[in-house]
């Protein structure tokens, strides 16, 4: 049995060229840390934008096909890790609002979103509230039948730039996870403002402040209070593509060296002559494989309505997984070039600046250890 079909394969193919002949120069003329708008009505154009949700030419997103996803992401990103990453945000700031929004707030938003002339942030972190979602001080005062939003976010994807932003905000006080709201918010409304913020990795990202940012009931996300769900399952959904993302930059990594080694002369013959070398390359190989089938397995899970737990599980396992193997293979792989992969402008620096993020967002390795071990402890409490 084959990892892929025929028909996923040539999907691969099909992604593959359109990355290479058609976002790659776009990409190259963006501006690092900006939203590079041109890229993403490219996407829309060629549909990249609709298969985030696996929609059809002829049908409007209805829900998202995990591995489908996992296939875009890895395939994207073994050709250009920036045009990638402009595709994940915007499927993560937009697949709440598909998922939970009332239909007028779909109909407002989601076609601009697949056509890629609307731009999407998913604003969830908080200075004083990271991976402990259930932290958050972003204060929704009620305001007759609407709420003012007060307070500030950060590390927000496509911010401030983006025309929409999923906000997850505190409706009840002292009630943990269960007193968050998930919310639609314009990024036209008033009272909202922001700055870029620049980071190692060339992503766009920023800050938020929100001061009485109105909002109306018809904006939340699902129920009110239960908003932790509502992230929740977007993050059961992307957290495996996270790792896609992790197994097409390593892919790109290791094609790159492997290149390098089998003409680089050295001690009278190549580097690929030296067992050393080669025994490298295999342990990063089989790393390689290994995080890429622990990745098409989660987005597996997803797809076929496994319970909740599973979803859970191989998610997290995914992510860690396959984003810390792929920090170990760009790093060997720099190391393996020596250094030129220094040199800025390189495509190992490059990645060597990407890579490291992912282990970061959606959840740190040490959350995503934290979830695997509570599903492995599940049940198993002595009497």
């Amino acid at each position: 049995m084959t990892i892929l079909d025929t028909e996923q394969l040539a999907y691969v193919a099909h992604v593959r060229e359109l990355a290479a002949d058609h976002l790659l120069p776009l990409v190259v003329k963006g501006v690092e840390g900006r939203v590079n708008r041109p890229l993403l009505a490219a996407m829309g154009e060629y549909g990249l934008l609709r298969d985030l949700f696996g929609g059809s030419p002829d049908a409007p997103p209805k829900a998202a096909a995990a591995l489908q996803l996992c296939l875009l992401r890895e395939t994207i990103a073994g050709v250009s890790a920036e045009a990638e990453t402009a595709l994940a945000l915007q499927g993560l700031g937009s697949y709440p609002i598909l998922q939970s929004g009332h239909p007028e707030t779909v109909d407002r938003w989601i076609p601009g979103v697949v056509k890629g002339s609307a731009v999407a942030g998913f604003a969830l972190t908080e200075p004083q509230a990271g991976s402990d979602a259930a932290g958050l001080e972003l204060r929704a005062d009620r305001d007759g039948e609407g709420w003012r939003l007060t307070g500030e976010k950060i590390w927000i994807s496509n911010a401030p730039e983006a025309d929409i932003y999923t906000v997850f905000a505190r409706t009840t006080q002292g009630a943990g996870a269960h007193g968050v709201t998930a919310f639609a918010v314009a990024g036209a409304s008033g009272g909202l403002s922001g700055e870029h913020l620049d980071l190692l990795s060339p992503h766009p990202i920023g800050r938020l402040v929100f001061d009485g940012v109105r909002v109306e009931a018809g904006d939340v996300l699902g129920e009110v209070d239960s908003g932790f769900r509502v992230a929740m399952r977007t993050l059961d959904l992307f957290r495996p593509s996270v790792g896609a993302f992790a197994v097409g930059m390593a892919r790109s990594a290791l094609d790159v060296t492997l290149d390098h080694v089998v003409s680089r002369e050295a001690y009278g013959g190549t580097l690929a002559d030296q067992q050393a070398v080669g025994h490298k390359l295999a342990d990063l190989a089989t790393q390689l494989e290994a995080a890429r089938l622990l990745v098409y397995r989660a987005a597996r899970a997803y797809d076929s309505g496994a319970p909740r737990s599973e979803i859970t599980r191989t998610a997290a396992m995914a992510k860690l997984f396959a984003t810390e193997a792929a920090q170990m293979i760009v790093d060997q792989c720099v190391q393996l070039h020596g250094a030129r992969a220094l040199q800025r402008g390189h495509l190992l620096e490059h990645l060597y600046r990407d890579v490291r993020a992912p282990r970061i967002y959606e959840g740190a390795s040490e959350v995503q250890r934290s979830i695997i071990a509570r599903e492995l402890f599940k049940g198993r409490n002595p009497e």
